[in-house]
């Protein structure tokens, strides 16, 4: 061990002296689950320090409670522009169910944001705004949803216009049989030849589409997803779709995966998309813990490899099973969702007196879990957001109730 990596040492451990970490871990396990949108509000809260903890108008990649070795500081980590990015159609979902001003122009501001730190080429950088500028397709992707929510809540093209140079990017760099192999990301790549989970790329395309009736993206989009088709398992499992660990995917990824194929699948009545992606989600169903746990990782056999769980991820599936359940009715998947979001809502850090980690979700459950280890990440929140929203719109009393800005089962968020 070098002497700078001793110094870091010295103040990761340093860091657990704080009360912070001893109350946290004292707290979630006896925490009980308040009204969801208690819990949303609390949530969002949170979203908009993450913004204001730096004044450009993206949102932190992160709070890290202890002292984090990779960023080399505690406390906010800088402005994400790919979560940022997709954490803006959360921001709008929640202005239009709460009757927010603030929110609204809040979202305005991550997108404005965006423009600005839009590379020239027209795509996303990867990493945070502190990493060196390097571009990434998945990122890219995702910057995507939030220029063309942007403007289709505000009729400003210059939303349109960022979100067509980035898609133009994106099919410059897409192969011919639909993968993207180059510039995948600086942060992420491990041997990987490509990512799976790009499939969530492929749906900001085909999301383009519906305002930008350019018949290129809506072919990229399928022409992806019909690769990742081959790259699925008799099982429901996907080869190749992990940032690290192809062979133990984390949770995380697999559920941008299956996002992907089924949003596609949606939008473009396809059956063999859905059946593709309900294959895995059911499988999931079998794997998920009687209190909503699902663990981190899955192998080829869908057969959990890890301890702990991703919270980003029980997030995420949760979304897709409530999607599923708008549009197939099937009550598993409504109940599968439901049991995910109250395992959730008693890991939301609930700390009045603590306003950076008030409201928040961190990466693992226990925090120690390797995603986002001693964090909590701005993505974590947004989809526990989504998640809640979702569950929320498709209960019978909000889906008859005939409200402006409720979200529908029919109108995803991304």
């Amino acid at each position: 061990m070098n002497q700078t990596d001793l110094v870091d040492a010295l103040k990761f451990y340093r860091s657990f002296i704080q009360p912070e970490i001893a109350r946290i871990y004292w707290t979630i396990p006896r925490s009980e689950a308040k009204a969801p949108l208690e819990h949303v509000h609390a949530a969002v809260r949170w979203l908009f320090r993450a913004q204001d903890a730096f004044s450009a108008g993206g949102v932190a990649r992160s709070y890290s409670i202890a002292y984090n070795r990779y960023f080399k500081r505690r406390g906010w980590i800088a402005c994400y522009p790919e979560t940022t990015g997709y954490i803006i159609p959360t921001i709008f979902d929640y202005a239009r169910m709460a009757g927010s001003e603030e929110a609204f122009e809040r979202a305005i501001r991550m997108a404005d944001w965006e423009c600005d730190v839009q590379m020239p080429s027209g795509a996303v950088r990867g990493g945070t705004v502190d990493d060196v500028a390097a571009p990434a397709i998945f990122n890219t992707g995702q910057v995507i949803f939030g220029w063309v929510r942007s403007f289709k809540e505000t009729q400003n093209e210059k939303y349109l216009a960022a979100a067509v140079k980035a898609a133009r990017y994106l099919i410059g760099q897409q192969d011919g049989d639909g993968c993207w192999r180059q510039n995948l990301s600086l942060h992420a790549m491990r041997g990987l030849e490509t990512y799976t989970y790009n499939t969530r790329t492929a749906w900001a395309l085909r999301y383009l589409f519906e305002v930008e009736k350019d018949e290129s993206y809506r072919q990229a989009a399928i022409a992806n997803v019909e690769f990742a088709l081959r790259q699925q398992s008799a099982n429901g499992w996907f080869k190749n779709n992990c940032l690290f660990d192809a062979s133990r995917p984390l949770l995380h990824t697999i559920a941008y995966c299956l996002r992907g194929i089924l949003e596609i699948g949606a939008v473009e009545g396809n059956e063999g998309y859905l059946n593709a992606a309900r294959k895995a989600a059911s499988a999931l169903i079998d794997k998920q813990a009687n209190d909503g746990e699902l663990a981190a990782r899955f192998d080829a056999e869908w057969m959990p490899t890890v301890a702990y769980s991703c919270l980003t991820g029980d997030a995420q599936i949760a979304v897709i099973w409530g999607r599923l359940y708008g549009l197939t009715g099937e009550q598993k998947y409504l109940q599968a969702m439901t049991r995910a979001n109250d395992y959730l809502k008693k890991r939301q850090l609930w700390q009045p007196d603590r306003p950076d980690l008030h409201g928040g979700i961190c990466g693992s459950f226990p925090i120690h879990g390797r995603y986002g280890k001693y964090e909590i990440l701005s993505w974590a929140v947004k989809f526990f957001i989504d998640s809640l929203l979702l569950e929320r719109s498709l209960s019978p009393a909000e889906k008859n109730s005939g409200k402006p800005g409720d979200a529908s089962p029919a109108r995803p968020v991304a």
